[in-house]
């Protein structure tokens, strides 16, 4: 009696132990649990449920995109889309069907960033992801790049199911709930044991395939009533590229049962076969369905962002704050915006909300840093650059010293803003802009030559921006070689239409030609 009541007080000691997410140690109780006695299967079931609750990730949110799938995609329905029907060609023009202008996403207004989207204040996933060559895109070389010199990404979003150290890589002993010799009859006859083996196939082991074979026994056993299997089934597909399959099984599962999980899972497929106003359908049934969760208003705004309809999301986004007050996301896009619209004051009231919420990070620092220099607030501006530089890591530290050198050159400080550009350079090699702006500075010092090498460095690392190109373009007109100015000034204008001073230029190009 005394063994199996100690058994009985380590089983409860490992569910308290999971209530309370301490995962690692609920593991290790099970483990030692399951080597007296490998039949308990409560104690399997715990343990594979703590296993799982390590892994989770919460995909229902977009993904990151690598570029093979970029380059690989064959889900398009046509290869030339109108714009705004297509996230691959977002609404360039100034103007969406049945409304008025839309003046939010113009690049003299909102810069972009190495992506080629317009900033949106809030990096999530599929934002920091590089697009394939195309028009105003990046170069297939320059896309298997890493966003820092020496580093590379994973050239496909596979790469973040692969973990070091983990299932895969034990010996055959150690092994737990080993997906090669999963019986899926046996387990699709116990619902509750399948559901929880189901979910570490797919978020633990990574075993999409297995996982997919477990789902659809356990569909047959059930007679096609359960949604849940549905769900999973159309989870399965998703992760296999499997996608219209995927939308039968979520659209079915919605038929018995509307959850807003299905409605984002549904959404997902939809942006990954580029049918961005489908997606957009998906969440505004979600949002009528569930009008309290704020994940819908969320999706609606981020598709509005990549369709580069800056108006719209932001009317998404003061929806939700209206929903959830604090929402960080939504914050930050708002405070983005109006930071851009020359309204400073009223960014750092949103950007305080965030520090009041306990969010403090190098890059709430210097956008509050940023804000206070255009509110004019001089003496809080640099405390707060110093304290971003405390926080930063490598990804950041070269966007902080950028901002540095942008306020010395507001203050007329030209030999500090020489040497913070330079410092942003040094942290990383790549920071198109942090070039463009140290060979202004090198022109006003008359080093064209190096002022013409800093200016083809920020072409080469950013084809998506338009002022390396007219800057060239005035430098060579500057030293008299007009034909290098025109090329450069034409493509300044394919990139940004819209810029008055490539027109001037190229007008004065033309005169000059005709005149001669």
């Amino acid at each position: 009696m005394e063994e199996k009541s100690d058994s009985l007080n380590s089983v409860f000691r490992a569910r308290s132990l999971f209530n309370r997410r301490k995962y690692e140690r609920c593991i290790e109780i099970c483990t030692k649990l399951l080597a007296e006695n490998p039949y308990d299967m409560a104690v399997w079931f715990l343990k594979t449920r703590a296993l799982t609750m390590v892994d989770y990730i919460d995909d229902t949110d977009m993904e990151e995109e690598g570029i093979a799938e970029m380059l690989m995609d064959d889900n398009a329905l046509a290869k030339a889309p109108r714009p705004g029907t297509s996230l691959k060609r977002p609404m360039t023009g100034a103007q969406r069907p049945g409304s008025r202008a839309n003046t939010s996403t113009g690049q003299g207004i909102r810069p972009l960033s190495r992506t080629g989207r317009p900033l949106s204040g809030f990096l999530r996933p599929g934002t920091s992801s590089l697009r394939p060559a195309s028009k105003g895109g990046i170069s297939v070389q320059r896309a298997f790049q890493g966003s820092r010199a020496g580093t590379a990404r994973p050239v496909s979003s596979g790469g973040r199911f692969v973990r070091l150290g983990t299932q895969s890589m034990l010996s055959a002993s150690d092994r737990f709930n080993d997906p090669d010799r999963v019986n899926v009859s046996k387990y699709a006859r116990r619902p509750a044991m399948a559901k929880a083996l189901t979910d570490f196939l797919v978020y633990s082991a990574h075993t999409p395939k297995k996982a997919l074979e477990l789902c659809a026994e356990a569909t047959k056993v059930a007679e096609f009533k359960d949604p849940w299997w549905k769900c999973r089934l159309g989870k399965c597909y998703y992760q296999l590229g499997m996608l219209r399959e995927a939308e039968k099984q979520f659209l079915s599962a919605n038929k018995q049962q509307e959850t807003i999980v299905t409605y984002l899972e549904l959404a997902k497929v939809y942006i990954k076969l580029d049918q961005p106003q489908r997606a957009l359908d998906t969440y505004l049934k979600a949002s009528d369905a569930f009008p309290a969760d704020v994940s819908a208003l969320l999706g609606i705004a981020r598709i509005y962002d990549m369709l580069n309809d800056g108006d719209a999301a932001i009317a998404s986004y003061k929806r939700v704050l209206q929903t959830e007050a604090s929402n960080a996301e939504a914050i930050a896009c708002l405070a983005s915006h109006y930071f851009y619209f020359d309204q400073p004051e009223l960014a750092l009231r949103f950007y305080q909300r965030l520090l009041q919420m306990g969010v403090v990070n190098s890059e709430l620092l210097n956008n509050i840093g940023l804000c206070c220099f255009h509110a004019g607030q001089y003496d809080i501006c640099l405390g707060c650059f110093e304290r971003a530089l405390l926080l930063c890591d490598d990804d950041t530290v070269a966007d902080i010293w950028y901002n540095i050198g942008q306020v010395a050159i507001g203050i007329g400080d030209q030999n500090l803003a020489y040497r913070a550009f330079k410092t942003a350079i040094s942290n990383d090699g790549n920071h198109a802009e942090s070039f463009t702006n140290l060979g202004i500075l090198q022109v006003h010092k008359g080093s064209l030559q190096k002022a013409k090498g800093s200016f083809e460095a920020a072409e080469k690392l950013a084809p998506h921006l338009h002022e390396p190109f007219y800057n060239s373009a005035l430098l060579a007109q500057k030293i008299g070689n007009f034909q290098v100015a025109y090329k450069k000034v034409k493509l300044a204008l394919e990139i940004f239409p819209e810029h008055q001073d490539s027109k001037s230029l190229l007008l004065k190009l033309e005169s000059h030609f005709t005149t001669n």
